[in-house]
Parts: structure tokens; sequence; C-alpha cells
């Protein structure tokens, strides 16, 4: 796997931005941007700042349902003190099997200001996580730039994470360039079909596959510490859905061909029935079931043929210092 430079410590990409003043910067032109919100792949162009809602019905604060040290996470992320989750509410996509409704498709949690999403980073921080993990943060770009800054301001010094579901617009991408150091997209969908569909989402693939290009480009593959901690880089989650309805072999040889055959990519096997899919089931007969360990394994091999070799594996907890 790939790993860092050794013989330099490690200091996330944003602290660079705060001690040259384009940090703050960003920050303006993100807040101009909410006005007239192009920050998601929705791009409503609403007046967010001003309360009035789009698709994410979120306006100018940010909707947290909870966070903490979280050990469920990748490998790289969760290492043995957990990875410093923060779960955004109010998703920008509607998918009718989400494994998180109650958070995504509803309104858990309280609105909140930048300057306490900053200071959850520095509790984070405190608590000994690896790295301050966004969660569905796609909505909430001007927010979270406004919270870093304050947090940087204040001592944090850990790696951000980007957890998306990979519906994200290049405008977003290009104001967190140097700000976030582990991008992880959803690749969810090789069909706009069936995106729209499932999702309730126009242009998925094209939009994600223009996203994680963007993201890539920034940070490129995962980067380790001699620990086995990600540091920065790009990690790409797939859920296999039954019945190949996410298209996985389409989607690792996009990861293979045209991002990197060194892409570190967890294929995830725990889909099951949940949210509309599961109280409406005659209405999505094709995921009415969770995905066998047959078409699971099958999705293994499909990477590997594509050329891709760094799949996560979840190993026993090493708990050390």
């Amino acid at each position: 796997m790939a790993r860092s430079n050794r013989d330099k410590p490690f200091k996330p990409a944003y602290l660079g931005l705060l001690n040259c003043g384009e940090l703050q910067e960003r920050v303006r032109q993100a807040y101009e941007h909410l006005a007239r919100c192009d920050l998601c792949a929705w791009e409503c162009r609403v007046n967010r700042s001003a309360g009035v809602l789009g698709v994410c019905r979120t306006g100018p604060k940010a909707r947290v349902s909870s966070y903490g040290p979280h050990l469920g996470e990748e490998d790289p992320l969760r290492g043995w003190r957990g990875s410093g989750t923060i779960f955004i509410a109010r998703c920008n996509m509607r998918c009718q099997f989400c494994q998180n409704s109650d958070i995504s498709q509803g309104d858990a949690g309280a609105e909140i200001e930048p300057a306490d999403l900053a200071k959850m980073m520095l509790e984070l921080q405190r608590a000994g996580c690896h790295n301050i993990n966004l969660v569905s943060p796609s909505h909430v770009v001007a927010q979270t730039l406004s919270a870093v800054l304050l947090a940087a301001q204040n001592g944090l010094n850990l790696p951000i994470v980007y957890n998306t579901g990979g519906y994200d617009s290049l405008t977003a991408l290009q104001l967190l360039d140097e700000v976030i150091d582990i991008y992880m997209p959803d690749m969810k969908y090789a069909s706009l079909q069936i995106a729209r569909h499932y999702s309730k989402i126009p242009h998925y693939p094209e939009s994600n596959q223009a996203a994680v290009k963007e993201m890539h480009r920034q940070v490129g593959d995962l980067q380790l510490n001699e620990k086995g901690v990600a540091e920065r880089g790009l990690l790409v989650r797939h859920l296999v859905l039954p019945n190949n309805l996410a298209g996985t072999a389409e989607i690792v040889q996009f990861l293979a061909q045209e991002i990197s055959p060194d892409t570190y990519l967890n294929l995830m096997d725990q889909y099951h029935p949940a949210y509309q899919v599961r109280q409406y089931p005659n209405q999505f007969p094709k995921l009415a079931r969770p995905v066998s360990r047959g078409e699971y394994q099958a999705a293994v091999e499909l990477a590997h043929q594509a050329g891709l070799h760094r799949l996560d594996q979840r190993r026993p907890l090493l708990f050390s210092i």
C-alpha cells in the first residue's frame, strides 16, 4: 500500500491555506455561492443564506445529528482510537434503501453555528481520534469551510475526511482543494436510469465520475503512515446491490482505468432492505432481499480482474500507541 513520506511529519493541507490567508478567502467565496447555491450537484440556485430551502432542506446552518469516535470505519480511518465522525443530517440524495434514513431523510439533531461545528472537531481531536470525518457534507460546504477555519485557528491539526454520497459539484470541490486531506466518496451507480429510480437523482454517473476524478487530482492515491493510518488521498466506497443494480463491473473498470489501479476501494457487502424498500417491497422487488454471498464474491472478482488490488479488509483492532 502507498505510504506517506516518513521523513516529513504530517501536516494537514488546510494549515497552509490558513497561514497565507487563503482559507479565509475560501470561506468568503463559499458563502457567496450559498446565496445562489451550486454547492452540490443539484445546483438549486436558491438563496440559502436567506433561509430559502432547496432539495437538501438546509438553510444557512448545518444540522448535526451526532458526533463521536467511530470504530466501524475502514481500517486506515479507524486505526485504534477511532475516526472522529460528525453525522450531518438531511442528505442531498434520496436513496430509497438508505441504511441511515433517520439521519439522512429526517430531522435528527440540531441546527448549529460553524463555531459549534469547530468545537466538535476540537473535542474529537482531544479525544484522540485519528481524523475528522464529515459524514454526508455535500450540502454544507460553506458551513464546513467556516468551521475548519475556526478550528484551525484554535489548534486543529488532524486530517479531514470528506465522506460523501458522491453527488458533489465541481464548484464545491474546487473550494475544498487543499482543505480536504482524504476524500471518501461513494460510487453508487453506473446507470443514470437506475440512479434516478432508486435515489431520485438526475445525471448521477456523470456527476459522480467527474467528482471522483477531481478528488483524485487533488489528493492522489491513499497514503498511509507507518502505523497504517490514512493521512491523505482517495478512498472509494461501493455498495454491492442485488441483481447487479449498482453496475459494479463498470465502476471498477472506471476506477482502474480512469483513476488509478492503486485506488483504495471498500466493496461493501452489508446491503439489506431498509427505509422505503423495506416498507414497500412490492415497489422495489429487485432490492427486496439482502445481497447474496455469491453476488459479493463476484464483485470482488470483478475488482481484481479490473486490476484493483487495494481492497479494504477488516482486521482485528490493534490497541497500541
